[in-house]
């Protein structure tokens, strides 16, 4: 890979991928959410943007931060919690002169994400076959819905529709016999996440390659695709017995209890692994005799009469408050939890200990506040660098670092090409 000037600041402990330089031509959630990954662990990642609009979710409010003064400003917290950690370029790739500044930031690079439309960049010739011919070591990551090949793949792909069609929805949501019942979608555009995070652990891949042999490749990653791959245990209970799983509330398809009860004052997570704990929380509920009952003594026992064994179980739980069963049942190391919602999930001790926010000082407030990463490294950890950008913010630094004199970047500005 090549060597890159750090722009950070001050003597930092070294970062896993410090040296690495990113070209972003990703926007919405997918693309940005592996970048941000990619930036996290250290590289240094530009993001191109359209100029005037800038990436769609700039414009995906409110909520948008709040200004120092309390107004709302321009930034909607969608675009923040996927932009840390990036310098913004924006450039008019519809022109001639907007793509040979495409051209010398790739050939500057070692990684480009891209999720335009199949074959949408080709017909500016930056497609991954033309850059790779001038940069046979760059590295080039398609995201898109359906993949570059296939019947589909010139379908435009969302979440919410991916979540349908990979089957998700199925599974998801209220059993259909049951008030309520009936398809529904996850909370949070979980393939998009998948993808950013699969093509995350590509690019790695990719670029250990590219190390050790100099030679870049493609990466062609599907939200469908990703979509098949998470259903994970439920695609492969398909695949062995041929039979379509159905949707079963906050039920588990294989494992009992494993699901949403209701205390008497609030509801409460039961998530039962083994025999043993299964034994363990029938001394708790007074009631020994379950654990031996041949229908309910094993897990597998248990899945196939769990008609007979929720309801007794839903009816002991329901006769005390909730703490008193997670004080209880944690006593013993029985697996159970509390239903948070995102106020108590930012208030609990655990979190807050895990510093799972971050405070950063953004151009429009000192109050900004993010979701921290999840990825803990003991000896090259996740640094903070910059905050999520404003649309074009780095643009004249970016192209003064490939080259270009600050008369060519005011030209270029007066004609259009940038912001």
């Amino acid at each position: 890979m090549q060597s890159h000037p750090s722009s950070s600041a001050g003597a930092l402990p070294a970062q896993a991928l410090a040296g690495v330089r990113v070209l972003d031509l990703s926007r919405v959630l997918a693309g940005p959410w592996c970048t941000q990954t990619l930036a996290d662990l250290g590289a240094e990642v530009i993001k191109i943007e359209r100029p005037g609009g800038g990436d769609d979710t700039r414009a995906w409010g409110p909520p948008y931060l709040k200004t120092d003064d309390g107004r709302d400003s321009s930034e909607a917290a969608y675009f923040l919690g996927a932009n840390r950690n990036k310098r913004s370029v924006a450039v008019d790739i519809a022109c001639a002169e907007g793509q040979a500044l495409i051209r010398k930031l790739a050939a500057q690079a070692d990684v480009l994400v891209e999720n335009f439309k199949v074959g949408d960049l080709a017909r500016y010739g930056l497609d991954a076959a033309s850059l790779q011919r001038e940069h046979p070591r760059l590295v080039v990551c398609s995201i898109t819905g359906f993949g570059q090949t296939g019947p589909y793949k010139d379908r435009a792909g969302y979440d919410y529709a991916i979540q349908g069609l990979g089957g998700l929805m199925s599974v998801t949501g209220e059993r259909d016999d049951l008030p309520g019942g009936g398809p529904q979608k996850v909370g949070v555009a979980v393939a998009d996440l998948f993808t950013g995070l699969y093509a995350t652990i590509a690019i790695l891949a990719a670029l250990r390659h590219a190390e050790a042999t100099g030679q870049g490749q493609t990466i062609d990653m599907a939200l469908l695709d990703t979509q098949v791959a998470m259903l994970a245990n439920l695609g492969a209970n398909y695949l062995c017995t041929g039979k379509a799983p159905g949707r079963m509330g906050n039920a588990h398809a294989n494992i009992v209890p494993y699901q949403v009860f209701e205390a008497s004052d609030g509801h409460l997570i039961l998530a039962v692994g083994n025999d043993k704990q299964f034994a363990k929380f029938c001394e708790i509920a007074g009631h020994p005799e379950w654990a031996s009952d041949p229908r309910f003594a094993n897990n597998a026992s248990r899945v196939r009469h769990r008609e007979a064994l929720v309801p007794m179980l839903a009816a002991v739980v329901a006769t005390r408050p909730r703490q008193t069963w997670l004080d209880a049942l944690e006593a013993v190391k029985v697996p159970c939890g509390a239903i948070n919602n995102l106020a108590e999930v930012f208030a609990d001790p655990q979190v807050q200990a895990r510093e799972m926010t971050v405070a950063m000082d953004h151009p429009l407030s000192e109050q900004l506040r993010l979701v921290a990463s999840p990825m803990k490294l003991s000896a090259t950890p996740v640094q903070y660098r910059r905050p999520p950008p404003l649309l074009g913010e780095h643009t004249a630094q970016v192209l003064a670092e490939a080259g270009l004199s600050e008369t060519e970047i005011a030209r270029l500005r007066s004609v259009g090409v940038i912001e």
